[in-house]
């Protein structure tokens, strides 16, 4: 992967570390030094999940249906398009849905803190920042997940939350469960972190409500998640909008990512009949003035992900090119049964 000059040494070596670990994960066998380690992460799963089966630790049970959507594999599978595409249904079908996320990627806190469109990403992280901005929906960062459903419903009407990223969190008592698989690179080598991709062992998806696969083929089992690509929106004015196919030709042209698979994002835009240079840093990066000093570049295109934290410096060259998510109707359907269900029960 290249890697933009002025991003740093440190960006450089993370990138080459990030790289190197995707390789054994998914294209090689694992270091041999790293399987104890892998044995001894995936016991300690085990453990914690058997102590709240047993009730030797408590889930905290919230007066409003929680749906939590999260994966098995370390990186990027689309949660936060899924979440996205959760709110706008709900929403349709008469709910008025909340969300709930760690804030990965901001700063530490000692309380729950309400995030909307103009937050800082720096303090509360990138994704619930996309969230409150694409949505408008209410979102609360905190990493004691039911402390933040507690602070979010008391300051709205929320009657239904979304756990964004909250699978491992067993702290907080949830009425659905949805797993997101990347299609493509399904489970890697099938082992626990670190010499595997694995937060939780495979067979953990025998006891989620719903299963949904990004890409590749689904299986019986799971709802297909599409992905397509939006009009090209600008930093600057959010009310200029360009048909991605108006960049065709356009040189030179740049596409930056700092996400969990930045390659998914670049064949996507191939796909769509751009030629560009690539430029990758990590997963949930801080950009600084300095990374974005594209001056010789006659368009430079970006995540949604990654322009939420560069629009403090953006200029007219700038935009942002937006994700949008595409389930069945059956999907839809399994999800309201689902929450009656729990409802009644």
């Amino acid at each position: 992967m290249k890697n933009h000059n002025n991003s740093g040494k440190a960006t450089t070596t993370t990138n080459f570390f990030s790289d190197w670990l995707q390789r054994q994960w998914y294209e090689s066998k694992p270091p041999i030094g790293m399987i104890p380690l892998s044995v001894l992460f995936r016991g300690a799963v085990a453990l914690r999940r058997l102590a709240y089966a047993k009730q030797w630790k408590k889930a905290e049970r919230l007066p409003v249906p929680v749906i939590v959507v999260g994966n098995l594999t370390v990186g990027g599978t689309g949660k936060t398009p899924l979440t996205i595409w959760l709110i706008e249904f709900l929403t349709q079908c008469g709910y008025r849905p909340g969300v709930l996320s760690r804030g990965y990627g901001g700063a530490k806190l000692d309380k729950p803190l309400a995030v909307n469109a103009d937050s800082d990403p720096r303090e509360v992280g990138d994704e619930p920042v996309l969230i409150a901005r694409r949505t408008g929906c209410p979102v609360t960062v905190f990493p004691r997940r039911a402390e933040a459903g507690r602070a979010l419903l008391a300051r709205t009407a929320c009657d239904i939350l979304i756990a964004d990223d909250g699978l491992q969190h067993y702290g907080l008592a949830r009425d659905v469960e949805i797993a997101v698989v990347d299609g493509e690179r399904r489970f890697g080598n099938g082992l626990c972190l670190p010499a595997g991709p694995l937060r939780e062992p495979v067979g953990r998806l025998a006891g989620v409500d719903l299963v949904v696969c990004r890409g590749g083929a689904a299986f019986e089992n799971e709802f297909p998640l599409t992905l397509t690509l939006g009009n090209a929106v600008n930093l600057l004015d959010a009310s200029l909008h360009r048909p991605l196919d108006s960049f065709v030709g356009v040189q030179p042209l740049v596409a930056i990512a700092g996400i969990g698979h930045p390659s998914r994002f670049f064949a996507d835009l191939r796909q769509a009949g751009l030629s560009f240079e690539e430029r990758t840093f990590p997963d949930h990066y801080r950009f600084t003035r300095d990374d974005m000093n594209f001056s010789e570049y006659a368009a430079v295109l970006m995540t949604e992900k990654d322009a939420v934290k560069c629009r403090g410096f953006a200029c007219e060259r700038f935009w942002t090119v937006p994700l949008r998510g595409y389930l069945p109707a059956a999907f839809g359907e399994t999800l309201l049964r689902l929450l009656k269900v729990g409802h009644d029960g």
